[in-house]
């Protein structure tokens, strides 16, 4: 039986992690969510991890939650293993719960890791998958690539981070119109709007994200921790609160090894090699 999340740590310090249920778009189901969440933690406290790549198996990157897995188990109260039934107020605090775990150890996890992250869209990018792309830093898309919230469709609000992502990329209204249309977005279009970084031809989108993925983990990682925590603090704080992280950022990074590195190799007029330490 095949892992419903796979894993490879290659020699040039990218993670590439694939979202392996093609038979249902990668739909999140079966183990694919707490897979992804243990790589995840795995690939934040692996050193030798420097820069994360997130995609799908298949033709989806992924369609979201398991829609057919909810229909079938719609009518079922939830009980536990031996039988036993919960109350409708437990059932939903621990199904409440359990959703905010699952959001924290993915969504958040992708958007605040001390190392780049890059979704490598390689199909339909709908509902919570393109929540998923959304926490990634970057995004790269195949031209086959196609976008949309479409919770609307099913009846739901929206999870993992999804209207808090999209409306700091594209603004509040057209946020709001995608959120509300559930409208399906070719991916020149989103790269129009801002929801993805770049498109390129569906049979090179692997060889330029990992070009942009050897770019990045070949970069100073501990500056791209600090880089990622002064942007994600600026998201919600003033002004004066965001200088006073930058300047003990800025002193922080000054003291490691990557900076002496890329000084000493600018005034020898060559290539800084980083070590992350």
């Amino acid at each position: 039986m095949s892992e419903d999340v796979l894993i490879d740590k290659r020699d040039d310090g990218i993670a590439m992690i694939t979202l392996n249920r093609p038979d249902s778009l990668n739909a999140m189901g079966g183990k694919l969510m707490p897979m992804l969440a243990q790589h995840l933690a795995d690939c934040a406290a692996d050193r030798a991890v420097r820069c994360v790549v997130l995609t799908g198996a298949g033709r989806a990157f992924c369609a979201g939650g398991d829609v057919k897995g909810m229909a079938a188990g719609r009518d079922a109260v939830a009980g536990d293993a031996d039988g036993s039934q919960h109350s409708p107020a437990s059932a939903l605090a621990a199904g409440v719960e359990g959703l905010r775990r699952s959001q924290r150890d993915t969504s958040y996890m992708l958007h605040t890791m001390g190392k780049p992250t890059v979704a490598m869209v390689n199909g339909h990018a709908v509902g919570a998958g393109l929540s998923l792309a959304l926490s990634c830093d970057l995004r790269i898309a195949s031209d086959r690539a196609k976008f949309g919230t479409a919770f609307r469709n099913v009846g739901f609000s929206g999870d993992f981070g999804g209207s808090y992502f999209l409306q700091r990329l594209v603004g509040m209204g057209k946020a709001r119109e995608l959120y509300m249309t559930g409208e399906i977005l070719e991916a020149a279009e989103a790269a129009r709007i801002g929801m993805v970084n770049r498109v390129v031809e569906h049979e090179q989108l692997e060889a330029e994200t990992l070009k942009l993925a050897t770019h990045l983990a070949s970069g100073p990682t501990l500056a791209y921790a600090r880089m990622k925590e002064n942007l994600n603090r600026a998201e919600t704080c003033d002004l004066p609160t965001l200088l006073d992280q930058e300047a003990l950022n800025m002193r922080l990074s000054g003291m490691t090894n990557d900076h002496r590195e890329a000084a000493r190799a600018f005034v020898e007029k060559r290539q800084p090699t980083f070590t992350g330490s």
